[in-house]
């Protein structure tokens, strides 16, 4: 039986995508109809993770005609859910693409403020379910303090959780000073966590075991964009490129590597396995217009290939 995940939405979107030809100021820009999805990281995160036939469970906060229009957009995709009802409304994202110049101007807005008694509900909610993973993605709303995921740390701890947490910034580094199981930076995340203004990708492994060394988390994976990811733990370090795919949108790559590396995870699959499954469904991600994240048929085709280069190279998973 597959372990229990659940992935924490703390400041979720209604993400609005559309096309239009020709950016010009001051002239009205004609665009096509627009696309709703349910967006924000940990409800992209259950996103991917359905779409690879797994099931979470996703918490999110939810206000207003928006904060229920994303309850009908996740029913739809038969995605089971919690909500921490809000009284200020979710906010809405909006991504455009220039047909002209496939350019995409992605415009995020910032979230509504949380009220106390809702941030505690949230942590309730946490330890009632005591997930085998909790996933904590995304950006913190307002009324949220830098050490929010810090409480979220110490809640996975106490229920024995291992939390899997891809944010940035002071929440981040917050969240690692409690400890959490796999955090996922960048490159420029990672550099900052380790307290240098830039990094090359032959020192992640030593920045990686240092946040390690001091309890921060079990296990890092870096990720690099077009390049890859890297994973170190306390004995494995390995780098894997991603696969060369056609290009259309970035929108949830992250969010979908970080589904494909908890669903493996969750099947009991090896490590090493994890990251082609991150890799793979992220670079999948990049190939689907909008925010549609992945085909499941396109990422075990990546997944395929990952493997035959680790085969290829010795790495075995």
């Amino acid at each position: 039986m597959a372990d229990k995940i659940v992935t924490l939405t703390v400041n979720p979107a209604i993400d609005k995508s559309t096309k239009f030809s020709g950016l010009v100021a001051e002239q009205k820009i004609r665009c096509e109809n627009p696309h709703f999805d349910a967006g924000g990281g940990g409800v992209n995160v259950s996103k991917a993770i359905a779409r690879l036939g797994g099931k979470s469970e996703a918490i999110f906060t939810a206000g207003g005609p928006s904060g229920e229009l994303l309850q009908d957009l996740l029913k739809k995709e038969a995605i089971d859910y919690q909500v921490i009802k809000t009284k200020n409304w979710t906010r809405e994202n909006f991504i455009a693409v220039d047909s002209l110049t496939n350019a995409q101007y992605r415009f995020g807005m910032p979230g509504a403020v949380i009220l106390p008694e809702e941030a505690n509900g949230i942590l309730k909610l946490i330890e009632q379910l005591s997930p085998t993973y909790l996933v904590a993605s995304g950006s913190l709303s307002e009324g949220l303090g830098d050490d929010f995921y810090e409480k979220v740390a110490a809640v996975s701890r106490k229920i024995g959780s291992k939390l899997i947490i891809d944010t940035s910034g002071e929440p981040l580094q917050k969240a690692i000073d409690e400890g959490v199981y796999l955090l996922k930076p960048n490159l420029g995340e990672l550099a900052k966590l380790v307290g240098s203004n830039v990094l090359e990708i032959d020192q992640v492994d030593e920045a990686a075991r240092e946040i390690i060394a001091k309890g921060g988390c079990e296990i890092v994976v870096v990720s690099l964009g077009p390049q890859g990811a890297v994973l170190v733990s306390k004995d494995i370090c390995e780098h894997i490129p991603a696969p060369s795919v056609q290009k259309k949108s970035t929108v949830g790559a992250g969010d979908s590597m970080v589904g494909g590396m908890v669903w493996a995870l969750s099947q009991g699959k090896s490590l090493q396995e994890m990251l082609r499954w991150g890799v793979a469904c992220g670079s999948a991600a990049t190939m689907n217009e909008g925010t549609q994240l992945f085909k499941k048929e396109d990422a075990e085709r990546l997944f395929g290939w990952l493997n035959s280069y680790g085969e290829k190279y010795g790495k075995k998973a």
